[in-house]
């Protein structure tokens, strides 16, 4: 049978799990009577919640005769660890790029890596059914792009095709509308050549791993080379070449639509997933006994940012979560990091029931607290912080991010003035259409730490913030922090309606009437840069004489909602998140508050 393996890569909402949908719908492979819901590659809560792919998926179709195996990349660059391992598995990719937006970060980033690698994308212009559409000037940007990443003279002569991935159909040319998709399924069999299969016995490089309660640990990879059958001996190789463990492959496992079937045999070229083995995981080589030699694994971009993960040591601990035990939060994020190569978890060197959690950046953090929390842990996490290198002088270097944002052109003045604030260089300014703006800085990701929610007030809603990996630099030094201070509970109990009536002269405040406190939670934001100790939970004294306003209604200001990220990017260096099943909660790290004061006055002498 003829055979295709290709990744689709796009940046987020740019339509790539839509695309896949009406591919799979379109094929054939769903039945006429199947119900099949939208986006139905976002496996799990969280990516359909947010519309963004997290986790990497591979299906398969039929076109005529030749079995197209898809790849769902995730589109943004937290998640970079996955993309740079299933690129390995494909021999050529779809590069789906918005017809308004044109090419955006990520969809720099993920091509970046697909161009190292030598394959030879096909450009997809979706959306092109939009009004505000302009195919010809996306068409150049991506030209310019290839250019920047030093594309080969062979890439740059790249395939175009146009289309609507909601309405279903592609077309070779941007002015006429088809009725399918047949013009790019024609198209990734013409241009993608078939997988190279190499001589030898079976190899096969893990790529993705999971855990599946009736198989154990499902490996997924590309066969290199030989075939794989089940019942079959194999060995697993380390990226060092030595002997992770030897074992039998219980179940061989093809990928047939959005199913995984068992099949007999797998044969090189294919993408299969295999049980059986209990050590082995991502990039080491599952091969015959005979082999000697691992396949090598494509280096991964370090982590950028590390959070402390603590066992929640809050008065309220245990009230909402069954899982709370160093020892269990220990296990799970092990086993996170196990699957996720971009993940690094150490124990803290300073606590004892703390973790260091290092990733690509906040959103992949976050995700894995999100998802952690569903699963009824309670934890606290501190602050992000950035993870410093050392050159061979002994200078200290700190992560760098390209920045681009989309917005409006009347806010761009309060943007640029307060990313140079903190230590960002402006790249390039230019117009993006219908009166908007496009930025482009060069920032340190220790200044980027919490500025997302400050842009949204800023440029009231309208701005599309995107960030990428840029390199190392220099230590910035000094960067502004948060220019208020916190309002603290001093009291144990539920805050009251009056209380919070008369305190909100102090400034907004987190928590709502009947929300449970304990001294050294941050319940609001004060206006002044102190922090400042208060007490919700005083009621009013009763008493038989009638004041002048006691008919008056008590109208509170709603509380400011603090979702886990906006609570993470808000929290200072001595406060932390406390993360529960049901609530978000924000903390000072030392809950007493005559211990704070010890502190303060002790760093302000040694100052």
């Amino acid at each position: 049978m003829k055979l295709r393996n290709i990744a689709i890569i796009a940046h987020v909402d740019h339509g790539k799990t839509t695309l896949i949908d009406r591919l799979l719908t379109q094929s054939g492979t769903f039945r006429d009577n199947q119900k099949v819901g939208e986006r139905v590659m976002d496996s799990n809560d969280l990516e359909k919640e947010r519309g963004i792919t997290i986790l990497a998926k591979v299906t398969s179709l039929m076109w005529h005769d030749t079995r197209i195996n898809i790849v769902d990349t995730p589109g943004h660059a937290d998640f970079g660890g996955e993309v740079e391992r299933i690129l390995n598995m494909v021999d050529g990719a779809v590069l789906l790029v918005d017809a308004a937006e044109g090419p955006m970060p990520q969809t720099k980033f993920v091509l970046q890596k697909a161009l190292k690698l030598g394959l030879r994308p096909i450009v997809v212009i979706n959306k092109i059914d939009r009004p505000d559409q302009r195919y010809q000037e996306v068409v150049n940007e991506v030209f310019d792009l290839f250019a920047a990443l030093d594309a080969s003279d062979e890439q740059l002569d790249f395939p175009i095709i146009y289309g609507s991935a909601k309405q279903g159909w592609m077309s070779t040319t941007p002015t006429m509308q088809e009725e399918n998709m047949a013009a790019l399924f024609d198209l990734v069999v013409k241009h993608v050549h078939a997988p190279i299969v190499e001589e030898g016995p079976f190899r096969l490089l893990v790529t993705t791993i999971e855990s599946n309660p009736f198989l154990g640990r499902v490996l997924t990879g590309r066969i290199r080379s030989g075939t794989v059958k089940a019942n079959m001996a194999v060995k697993a190789l380390g990226r060092d070449g030595k002997v992770v463990e030897q074992g039998r492959i219980s179940k061989v496992l093809a990928f047939r639509g959005l199913e995984r079937t068992p099949v007999e045999q797998g044969d090189a070229g294919d993408i299969v997933a295999i049980s059986g083995l209990t050590t082995a995981t991502v990039a080491d080589t599952i091969c015959d006994p005979a082999v000697t030699e691992p396949i090598a694994a494509q280096p991964i971009d370090p982590p950028t940012l590390t959070m402390s993960f603590r066992v929640n040591d809050g008065p309220l601990a245990g009230r909402e979560g069954d899982k709370v035990q160093s020892r269990v939060i220990r296990e799970r994020l092990l086993r996170e990091a196990e699957g996720n190569v971009a993940l690094k978890v150490t124990a803290s060197e300073t606590e004892t029931d703390a973790f260091e959690v290092a990733g690509r950046g906040e959103l992949q953090l976050g995700i894995l607290i999100e998802v952690m929390r569903r699963e009824g842990f309670e934890l606290t996490v501190g602050r992000p912080r950035v993870v410093m290198k050392t050159d061979e002088a002994g200078q200290k270097l700190e992560p760098v991010e390209e920045v681009i944002i989309d917005v409006d052109e009347q806010y761009t003045g309060v943007i640029v003035q307060k990313l140079s604030e903190r230590k960002a260089e402006l790249r390039d300014m230019r117009p993006s259409g219908h009166g908007r703006q496009r930025l482009v800085f060069h920032a340190p990701t220790r200044g980027l730490i919490g500025y997302q929610g400050e842009l949204m007030s800023d440029s009231r809603g309208t701005a599309i913030f995107n960030r990428l990996y840029h390199g190392h630099a220099p230590h910035f030094g000094e960067i502004p922090a948060r220019h208020t201070g916190s309002l603290i509970s001093n009291g144990e109990g539920e805050a009251v309606t009056y209380a919070l009536f008369n305190l909100q002269d102090r400034g907004p405040m987190f928590i709502e009437p009947g929300t449970k406190v304990y001294p050294g939670m941050i319940v609001g934001e004060h206006t002044r840069g102190n922090d400042l100790e208060i007490n919700v939970l005083k009621e009013k004294k009763l008493s038989n004489v009638r004041s002048k306003g006691s008919e008056e209604a008590q109208i509170l200001t709603p509380p400011v909602k603090m979702s886990l990220e906006r609570a993470l990017a808000y929290i200072g260096e001595d406060e932390y998140v406390e993360v529960t099943p049901k609530s978000i909660r924000l903390r000072k790290a030392i809950l007493d508050s005559n211990e704070r004061i010890k502190i303060a006055r002790a760093k302000k002498a040694v100052d």
